[in-house]
């Protein structure tokens, strides 16, 4: 199989950039504003001063940690045989979680998102083939701060059946997040046995836990969800301005959260989250697009490879407000680099921008952009069949291979055949039919799902817990 892959790092270099993270952890350390979890830490081995919250971590527990974490795993929707896995060398794609503005496509404009749009979101997320993992795209307004994390899981396990994410907020809410769950599940060990969920812990560069962060994740943790463990550090702002010594600190702020992870809850599957960024020195704004940003997703795809870990990126990822000529070289420069390196999840995807906001529009144009990518990442067969000697003889000098039983045979896996999002069709017929550009057939598909895609819904009983877990929510923590 002739399939591409691309490396950046010598096995000396991943070495060099290895070892000078476990000089970070083992001679500076990280913040763990947990007095509990430091304890916990100190009995392990590391070395803890309470006072200033720092907690030092010898080579040897960080290593043992790296041992103890489960490195396949897969998440579950709610319908059977939907699922996303994780270290079995597939690609994955997530759609936003959340964001806090939505680019409304028929006045160009942004504002404020709702929960109609969360449901639009989720029902187009459910729909498009690439997209694996649902996110609910939108922070709506229209939920209660204080219980908006249980509202949007509401929304998602009503409105998809794939795998989903959002964001808990509070440990307090994370418990009814969780009971939703399981109401899904069939109970606290139905879901330890079939995750359908995973908490995503953001170190707070440079070298610091976040405690909200740590509160929300125990949780997890306690019903046997995988964790994804990602700092995004911005070199020359919250790292250093090289991108070696942005990546060591990367790498060592993720290690310093795999060791707390098994210390707490050991076996627990990591999903090695390398999406670190730069800070443009001109505006003073992290870059989603820059070069350094594929380079840096396929350094830290050999680093998550080389601890045996599935590997989260944040690519296809964009500077523009627009889908132009920059979002596209942008977008997919990163993508195909970070596909070819072997990662397993890629997102966020429907992001406008630098997490500007969301756009259905943008969600459609970064699924196809995975099925672009994918094409690209598969390679293609070198064997007898496909040489086609026999095929090139029989059609012979001046023939034509459009009617060969080899050419219907071998096409379709052969050819990435893009769908109506895409045109290949000549100037002519394209004008006549409307000269519409992507971002128009884009909304013209968002449209359609919106008119025709219907999801199961849920089990009527299973519904109404769902209701009374929500309700439970907004009574307790509203009042």
């Amino acid at each position: 199989m002739a399939r591409p892959s691309v490396s950046l790092l010598s096995p000396d270099e991943v070495r060099s950039i290895h070892e000078a993270s476990l000089h970070v952890l083992r001679e500076i350390g990280v913040v763990v504003p947990n007095q509990d979890l430091l304890r916990r830490l100190q009995e392990a081995g590391a070395t803890v001063d309470l006072s200033k919250k720092t907690a030092r971590f010898p080579e040897g527990i960080v290593l043992g940690a790296i041992e103890s974490a489960k490195k396949q795993y897969a998440l579950y929707g709610r319908e059977p045989g939907v699922e996303a896995r994780f270290g079995h060398g597939e690609y994955n794609l997530i759609s936003s979680p959340g964001q806090f503005a939505w680019f409304d496509y028929e006045t160009n404009a942004r504002r404020e998102p709702r929960l109609v749009d969360t449901r639009s979101a989720i029902t187009v997320g459910d729909a498009l083939p690439n997209v694996t993992v649902v996110g609910a795209m939108t922070v709506p307004g229209d939920a209660a701060a204080a219980i908006r994390d249980v509202v949007l899981t509401s929304e998602l396990i009503r409105g998809t059946g794939k795998p989903t994410r959002c964001w808990p907020v509070t440990r307090r809410s994370t418990e009814y997040v969780l009971e939703i769950y399981k109401a899904v599940a069939g109970g606290k060990e139905a879901l330890r046995a079939r995750p359908m969920v995973e908490v995503f812990l953001e170190p707070i560069s440079p070298l610091q836990l976040p405690e909200t962060g740590l509160d929300v994740m125990i949780p997890f943790l306690e019903h046997g969800q995988p964790v994804s463990i990602g700092p995004m550090v911005m070199a020359s702002g919250t790292g250093p301005a090289t991108l070696a010594g942005t990546i060591a600190q990367e790498n060592a702020e993720i290690l310093a959260g795999v060791t707390i992870v098994q210390c707490l809850a050991p076996g627990t599957p990591v999903l090695y989250g390398g999406i670190p960024h730069i800070l443009d020195p001109r505006t003073a704004i992290c870059a989603f697009g820059s070069p350094e940003q594929g380079l840096m997703a396929v350094a830290m795809a050999q680093l998550g490879h080389f601890y045996g870990f599935p590997v989260y990126l944040n690519v296809n990822l964009t500077d523009s407000k627009l889908p132009d000529v920059q979002a596209g070289m942008e977008k997919m420069g990163s993508f195909v680099l970070g596909m070819l390196a072997g990662a397993d999840l890629f997102g966020h995807a429907g992001i406008v921008g630098t997490d500007h906001g969301a756009s259905l529009e943008w969600l459609v144009i970064d699924n196809e952009a995975m099925g672009y990518a994918r094409r690209v990442a598969q390679g293609f067969v070198v064997d007898e069949e496909t040489l086609a000697r026999g095929v090139i003889a029989r059609v012979g000098p001046g023939g034509n291979y459009l009617s060969d039983d080899h050419t219907v045979e071998h096409f379709r896996k052969e050819f990435y055949l893009p769908g109506p999002r895409w045109t290949r069709e000549t100037f002519e017929v394209w004008k006549t039919s409307g000269g519409a550009s992507m971002s128009e057939r884009a909304h013209a598909h968002v449209e359609a799902i919106l008119a025709t895609h219907r999801v199961p819904p849920l089990d009527p009983a299973l519904d109404r817990e769902v209701d009374r877990i929500v309700e439970a929510a907004r009574r307790n923590l509203i009042g």
